[in-house]
């Protein structure tokens, strides 16, 4: 018993680290609500889901938000189906279904927000796009610690296939539906691009809806929820809770949202800044076929720009090779662009186990790199905020690593789970200050200034002559088992290639023969 006990998963997740509470609200709207920038890839997807992370007022106790969402009989069913009845993960799953059940996210349901402090009294918007096995909740460790530092945090549960299930609400004019996981092999032939191809339409038009739904609720515009957000406060109209956002988002200047992802989501976003910014090139190759073909006049075409903030977590490149997307994927991100700054607009973040997946990594470096046609790029901007931390796994930025310790250190060699988790939010708000973005200082803890935090300035400002958390973006090894990687093709020749596995074995299995065979 005491050997099951290592096992078990924790009973809940870790309070945020910054200076704001953190509340949520879980969104689904009919897409006949929105206004679509590109046409419907699929006529059978009705709504559209995510839960939103917001700074909020201290609230009262209310009901808990599960980590497992509702109904959680189905997602726990779902999430052993995607992670083999054989896998290790599955059988603790099994075993400790009800523990499972009981685990929270350290938010508050349906909490007031709080008013920006902000020179426009606006709060910062980021958009975080979930990987293969993911959900809206599966990064509520990072997502919600960059709220906690004054930004809205909207979380997308995509309906292409890539959650372990996704449950769609009837509307007035469609049947309630359930999406499967699609189990999809892991090489790179035709047939594998063509289907990972139909599943990032699929995230491209959910994120133009999504985009489109966020515009209208800064508006004021009476948006039907279809998630009752049932709440233990008999006075509280749930109905009218989006009612708060009015006028609240800074989503208006063009460049201003955070687009960002992990692994399937990061691609996601990768595409879809690219795929946005140069559609009206005049250099676009007539056998090129978009994904996501927004109008010029679209919102999103003028929300996306080569300023955009991208950060992209251990981004998975094969759905980016496709060959009906070849011409886009020889251009670069938007940031590289005449008008842009260059890669310090861009946090690339690995885990160790995708550093030493030597062929898929020099792929991501060549997709950030200023010239993705070339092996030897051009260097006359400055490159990605790229690194990774040691002794990571590919789940390490979501929820699984803390939810799993025992699991991720035996299997897949993690160590420092949390830490992990606080570098990496550290890195996403660094950036977001470097480039004018107004989020809470880093915290002397989390800047492991211990010494000084002991003196009572833990969340004072860090003195220095450079601003901020500045030491986590600075390449020289200012902070512990933080790697500062490079766009170089040839920087890691002697690593050990990896073998291809298939999503779920990928993530819950192996990940990648370097990582495994440590």
């Amino acid at each position: 018993m005491s050997w099951l006990s290592s096992l078990k998963p924790v009973s809940s997740l870790p309070e945020y680290s910054g200076p704001y509470k953190v509340g949520s609200i879980d969104v689904e709207i009919p897409v006949a609500d929105l206004d679509s920038p590109s046409p419907a890839p699929d006529s059978s997807l009705s709504t559209v889901a995510y839960r939103i992370f917001y700074p909020c007022e201290p609230s009262a106790n209310d009901r808990p938000v599960r980590w497992i969402p509702n109904p959680q009989r189905g997602y726990m069913a779902a999430y052993a189906r995607f992670m083999g009845a054989n896998s290790a993960f599955a059988s603790v799953f099994a075993f400790f279904t009800q523990l499972m059940y009981y685990i929270n996210i350290p938010v508050h349901r349906n909490a007031p927000l709080l008013s920006p402090p902000t020179k426009f009294s606006r709060w910062p918007v980021m958009v975080f796009s979930h990987g293969l096995g993911g959900t809206r909740n599966a990064y509520s460790q990072i997502t919600g610690s960059v709220a906690s530092h004054g930004v809205v945090v909207v979380c997308p549960e995509h309906r292409d296939g890539s959650c372990p299930i996704s449950y769609i609400r009837a509307t007035a004019n469609t049947p309630a539906k359930a999406v499967d996981y699609v189990t999809l092999s892991h090489e790179p032939r035709d047939d594998v691009w063509e289907k990972r191809d139909e599943q990032l339409k699929i995230r491209l038009w959910e994120l133009g809806l999504i985009h489109d739904s966020m515009l209208k609720m800064d508006a004021g515009d009476e948006i039907r929820n279809l998630d009752e957000n049932k709440s233990k406060n008999k006075k509280l109209d749930t109905s009218k809770l989006l009612s708060m956002f009015k006028g609240k988002l800074d989503m208006h200047r063009p460049g201003s949202i955070v687009w960002a992802g992990h692994s399937f989501g990061a691609a996601t976003m990768h595409q879809l800044v690219k795929t946005v910014y140069w559609q009206t090139s005049p250099e676009r190759k007539y056998a090129y076929i978009p994904l996501f073909s927004p109008k010029a006049t679209s919102q999103i075409a003028k929300q996306i720009t080569a300023s955009s903030p991208v950060v992209l977590l251990d981004m998975w490149c094969l759905p980016l090779q496709s060959p009906n997307t070849r011409w886009l994927k020889d251009k670069p991100l938007p940031c590289y662009a005449p008008p842009g700054p260059g890669g310090t607009t861009v946090v690339a973040i690995l885990s160790e186990a995708f550093y030493n997946w030597t062929v898929h990594m020099k792929e991501t470096k060549r997709l950030l790199s200023e010239d993705p046609s070339t092996s030897s790029p051009k260097k006359t901007k400055p490159g990605p905020r790229f690194f990774y931390p040691v002794s990571s796994a590919h789940l390490s930025q979501s929820d699984f690593g803390l939810l799993f310790k025992w699991i991720s250190k035996t299997i897949f060699h993690v160590e420092e789970p949390e830490r992990i988790l606080h570098l990496n939010t550290r890195c996403i708000l660094q950036m977001m200050r470097e480039n004018g973005y107004e989020v809470a200082e880093t915290s002397r803890i989390d800047a492991e200034e211990e010494a000084e935090a002991a003196k009572g300035k833990d969340m004072e400002v860090i003195e220095s002559t450079e601003s901020g958390d500045w030491k986590i973006l600075d390449s020289r090894g200012k902070v512990r088992g933080w790697i500062a990687v490079t766009t170089d093709l040839y920087e890691n020749d002697d690593l050990t290639a990896a073998s291809n596995k298939s999503p779920a074995d990928a993530v819950v299995e192996h990940e990648v023969l370097g990582q495994a065979t440590k």
